[in-house]
């Protein structure tokens, strides 16, 4: 009986031990598939920032850019994607971004910033009015070539997945206080303006400004439930301005066909400045 039991005993620890070798063998080759995995998703709980160096790293002290001069660009690691309606489509981009580049944006424009206008029909010039009263600029072509603003057009065309070229300049806004812009679309409803690059398909909206009450992002359209728009509650969906975040919608349906569903404004600022760039993308190269 004793021997019985010895014989049983050594059969169980051989299978203890056995089971155990085999689990951490398993949890090496899971963490090996993790290091593999981590420049292109860099999305693991273990993967945190370091805060000097701008960079996303490993905590054994693998950068994950490790150079990459092209993922640096796309902001790879930091930029999360957010899908928030699928009718009309709206993206949100967590930390588009770096704070550097909103200040940046925003240092070029204060200089020469002048009343806000709305696009003409007719004569596809700016005209003044009420439905829009904030103010703003466009980014020269000259501008378009500066290595921090070349960066940013690149990083939109990626996530909007429409070439650089198709893209009209960056216009910055800025909305101070009771400044909005009532909702709209960003297509056009008459040939004149299409003659340059074609129909705008996409927007980006940039936020460069922090603290902001208000003055979110409103799409009348989307969703049916109930949101914030300058303090009042309305029926859609808005977006909160938040620093370095931007939305991406389209003003063209999967149809091909312009979206009346893409309508959206910039609800009532109710205290602070927001500040903003939009970058609209058309069919064509605009000329």
């Amino acid at each position: 009986m004793a021997s019985t039991m010895k014989i049983v005993f050594g059969l169980l620890t051989f299978v203890t031990v056995g089971m155990i070798i085999g689990a951490l063998f398993q949890l090496a080759f899971i963490r090996k598939l993790e290091d593999s995995y981590g420049s292109a998703f860099p999305s693991f709980k273990r993967v945190h920032k370091r805060q000097n160096d701008g960079y996303l790293q490993f905590p054994r002290g693998v950068p994950i850019w490790n150079n990459d001069k092209e993922a640096e660009l796309l902001r790879l690691g930091y930029v999360k994607p957010e899908v928030i309606s699928w009718s009309p489509r709206i993206i949100l981009l967590h930390n588009f971004l770096s704070t550097e580049e909103c200040d940046y944006l925003r240092a070029i424009a204060r200089p020469r910033l002048y009343a806000s206008t709305v696009v003409d029909a007719k004569t596809g010039k700016g005209i003044k009015s009420n439905v829009r009263t904030s103010s703003g600029m466009f980014l020269s072509p000259e501008e378009k070539n500066y290595p921090m603003v070349q960066a940013i057009e690149k990083r939109i065309s990626v996530f909007s997945q429409v070439p650089i070229e198709n893209g009209e300049l960056i216009q910055v806004l800025r909305y101070e206080k009771d400044q909005y812009y009532k909702p709209h679309h960003d297509y056009f409803a008459d040939t004149y303006n299409l003659k340059r690059g074609g129909q705008r398909i996409a927007t980006v909206l940039m936020y460069l400004s922090d603290n902001v009450e208000g003055g979110e992002t409103y799409f009348p359209m989307a969703g049916s439930g109930e949101c914030s728009c300058g303090g009042k509650t309305m029926k859609g969906l808005s977006v909160k301005p938040i620093k370095g975040n931007a939305v991406l919608f389209w003003s063209m349906g999967l149809d091909g066909q312009s979206d009346p569903n893409s309508m959206h404004g910039g609800c009532e600022v109710i205290s602070g400045e927001k500040w903003s760039a939009t970058k609209w993308m058309r069919q064509r190269a605009s000329s």
